[in-house]
């Protein structure tokens, strides 16, 4: 149905033709490219070592076979950490000696999606002008396969996923005795993926004993969409009043996106995951805050509070952590319920998030919906401007910066315009025909009806160009 090339990496549907979707054709032409890349990078004489690991998709044994069959022909080491999260493999790559990362997940996708997520020495993603030429590399067919005598060899780790919670353990923010002296019972939901083999450990480690399990066999066939959206946890919402539960936890198939569910039932909000978990950190961290330009404002404000400077990035994983090393921030993330806490690694992390969100909600001795109404309430509304061949995007955006000029603006990606308790984001999208028009204000009627002037006003002068 769909192959999709990018700088992070490429996805797609598996099977049918070649260069359409995702076949082991494409698999090998990427994986070798990224090979190429990284031997041009490193320039070393001793063989460069890869971190691969999977998500519990149903596609990932097959894709795994080939990505680290590829890496071994190209005379690349592999070690294969079988089932994982994203940030797993990420923390595997910064605490071993490997020159790279790949990570087998189309993250929120459906099951028959699949992706190569690619990683540098450090554990975090390829920037855009690295992402560029391992493309372009692809598309030459540049690469040369090593001859029998410097085939790359394979080794197995089990224990990548433990590692990373030890991590965890020892941050010192993260605080075991509190957690345990409140004898939470905590409601997971894990979509049928790693979450699953991540999220019990962390939980019994921090010292949770009472966890109710919700589709934590790894098996890869999502029993709802497995993107954590409010709209997809009803089931989890009804568990954690009905089991009478402090909180429940949701995460995505890779495990680095945070879902919260209040007491009483109700989503936290994802864009809170990220400002509750601010919250704490700065009142032990003095520092600064990076979210993407469509994250809520609240973040904002919660940094301003500690006395913190807030800073706003292009979307993109990449770009939020590029802007966090600009601004040395202490904390930062996306709004989609991605926390990035550099004190462990520069990548969004579900598993820290819960474990420093935990710690927070035992030493405040406050329920979970408490916590939630302590921060000022932003409504964010999401819509899509379908693109018509006569459209002409640069200049749309134009007429919008002048016809707002009065008003605070960002241009880094698409157009931001500030307004005063208010914001919109225009923001095209790199995969399909569509023009991304978020809004945020105090009310959900506002955010809507600000999205939908904005776009009527685009429209308008569409049809009169």
């Amino acid at each position: 149905m769909s192959l999709i090339k990018s700088i992070s990496g490429i996805r797609g549907t598996i099977g049918n033709r070649a260069g359409d979707n995702l076949t082991p054709l494409d698999i090998v032409k990427f994986t070798a490219a990224y090979a190429t890349f990284l031997q041009n990078s490193v320039k070393s004489s001793s063989a460069i070592k890869v971190v691969v690991g999977r998500d519990a998709r149903v596609s990932g044994e097959m894709v795994n076979h080939i990505v680290c069959g590829t890496l071994m022909g190209m005379g690349i080491n592999v070690m294969d950490i079988g089932l994982s999260t994203t940030p797993t493999v990420e923390m595997e790559v910064m605490h071993s000696d490997a020159k790279g990362g790949i990570i087998l997940t189309a993250s929120h996708n459906p099951f028959q999606w699949n992706a190569l997520k690619l990683l540098n020495e450090r554990g975090e993603f390829l920037s855009a002008s690295e992402g560029e030429q391992v493309l372009q590399l692809a598309q030459a067919e540049a690469f040369s396969f090593a001859p029998a005598d410097t085939l790359g060899h394979i080794t197995f780790n089990k224990n990548a996923i433990q590692n990373h919670i030890n991590h965890i353990l020892q941050l010192p923010l993260v605080d075991c005795e509190a957690i345990k002296a409140c004898g939470f019972k905590v409601v997971i939901d894990c979509v049928h993926s790693t979450g699953g083999l991540a999220l019990p450990p962390l939980l019994e480690a921090l010292g949770v004993k009472h966890i109710v399990r919700l589709y934590t066999e790894p098996t890869g066939l999502f029993p709802h969409n497995p993107e954590p959206l409010p709209e997809h946890l009803t089931e989890i919402c009804r568990k954690v009043k009905e089991k009478k539960a402090d909180v429940g936890f949701v995460v995505d198939p890779d495990v680095d996106r945070l879902a919260i569910i209040q007491e009483n039932g109700e989503v936290f909000g994802e864009e809170y995951t990220l400002v509750s978990v601010a919250d704490y950190v700065l009142q032990h961290q003095k520092g600064n805050t990076v979210s993407n330009l469509s994250s809520t404002r609240a973040l904002q404000i919660i940094t301003q509070k500690y006395g913190g400077i807030y800073s706003a990035s292009a979307v993109g994983e990449v770009n939020v952590v590029e802007k966090m090393k600009e601004t040395q921030a202490v904390i930062g993330g996306e709004g989609n319920g991605g926390v990035i806490y550099p004190a462990l690694h520069y990548g969004r992390d579900a598993l820290v998030g819960i474990a420093l969100f935990l710690s927070y909600l035992a030493k405040s001795k406050v329920s979970c919906s408490q916590l939630r109404k302590s921060y000022p309430d932003f409504f964010i509304s999401k819509n899509k401007l379908q693109l018509q061949p006569n459209m002409d995007v640069d200049a749309l955006m134009e007429h919008i910066k002048k016809l707002y000029q009065a008003q605070p603006m960002i241009d880094i990606d698409g157009l931001r315009i500030d307004f005063d308790e208010a914001w919109v984001h225009l923001r095209k999208s790199n995969t399909e025909p569509i023009l991304r028009v978020y809004a945020e204000s105090k009310s959900e009627e506002n955010a809507r009806l600000l999205a939908r002037k904005i776009m009527d006003d685009m429209i308008k002068f569409s049809n009169n160009s």
